[in-house]
């Protein structure tokens, strides 16, 4: 049986702004990175561009933010693999070694003037609004606004990333991670503002609304899988009539005929031997399916009641 994966990060709106035409260039760099650096940058990447549509930016800005997003992280072609793809917790020798791959991505734009004006956002997109980020610890007034939403998209997608999430099931604890850190803290440091969080509340509000639609489109995909699947089971219940009525029948021609029935009804490696076990694979799809479409009816619930 064919199982169909979803996509979790839906590439509607980079094919509709040909962003494969605008930033060929720069994209080649990725080519450069791990596969899990340029899977990440790719993923923040359509993050920033649907954010950007819900904070209602124009079309020339939400390109920019799109490609500033696909290189936020190019200054990790410095960073030794081994620390990179650490699977254990970082030493603090090693995380200072990891934080440099924004200054590092700044350098490098800043000497490739192609790549000048993204060299912003390689930067300052772990800077946070309350001065508790790095590299230069600068607050709300001094972090451009594009900064801001890659930073969202980026932490988002690395919470994703680090739980698994194969399915938007759940999807809404990451949310609620990204909400706590618009919240002001406590002053743990004079350079600590106290009146804002480490990210943009309203961006983190946009948010919630591109990961409903994705959600959304989750449950549409999944219905249709699963109608896909009604026809299949319809199919083998029909070739399981078939087979008890060959199984009764006392003539000879009658038995002949249910067996070119049956045999007309099966697929490409079905046999009638092994058709009841793919049977109750599909029946157990289906299930799946189903339950699955609950729980994730059941997330979007959770989320419009979230509060940001």
């Amino acid at each position: 049986m064919e199982t169909k994966k979803f996509n979790f990060y839906d590439m509607t709106s980079l094919k509709s702004y040909n962003l494969d035409k605008v930033i060929r260039y720069q994209l080649n760099l990725l080519d450069t990175l791990d596969v899990f650096t340029r899977q990440h940058s790719e993923n923040v990447a359509s993050i920033t561009c649907r954010l950007c549509e819900y904070l209602h930016c124009n079309k020339g800005f939400t390109v920019y933010c799109t490609t500033c997003a696909y290189l936020h992280d190019i200054g990790k072609l410095f960073v030794p693999v081994d620390i990179l793809q650490k699977p254990t917790k970082l030493s603090d020798e090693e995380y200072e070694i990891i934080k440099k791959h924004t200054i590092n991505g700044y350098n490098l734009c800043m000497k490739d003037l192609k790549l000048r004006p993204y060299a912003t956002v390689a930067l300052n997109h772990h800077e946070s609004l309350n001065g508790s980020g790095y590299p230069n610890g600068i607050t709300l007034k001094d972090i451009p606004y594009e900064a801001q939403i890659v930073r969202v998209a980026d932490q988002f997608d690395a919470i994703v990333s680090k739980r698994q999430y194969k399915s938007h099931i759940d999807i809404s604890e990451a949310l609620k991670i990204m909400i706590e850190d618009t919240k002001p803290i406590k002053k743990s440091s004079s350079d600590i503002h106290e009146n804002v969080g480490k990210i943009n509340r309203f961006i983190v509000k946009k948010l919630l609304k591109v990961v409903l639609d994705d959600v959304y489109l989750e449950i549409a995909y999944t219905e249709n899988y699963v109608e896909e699947l009604k026809e299949e089971l319809s199919r083998f219940k029909q070739i399981e009539k078939y087979e008890q009525k060959m199984n009764n029948s006392k003539k000879d021609k009658d038995k002949k005929y249910y067996l070119n029935g049956i045999q007309l009804l099966l697929k490409k490696d079905e046999t009638i031997e092994n058709y009841k076990d793919m049977y109750e694979e599909y029946k157990e799809a289906y299930d799946v399916r189903k339950n699955m479409i609950n729980k994730l009816y059941d997330e979007i619930k959770i989320i419009k009641k979230l509060r940001v």
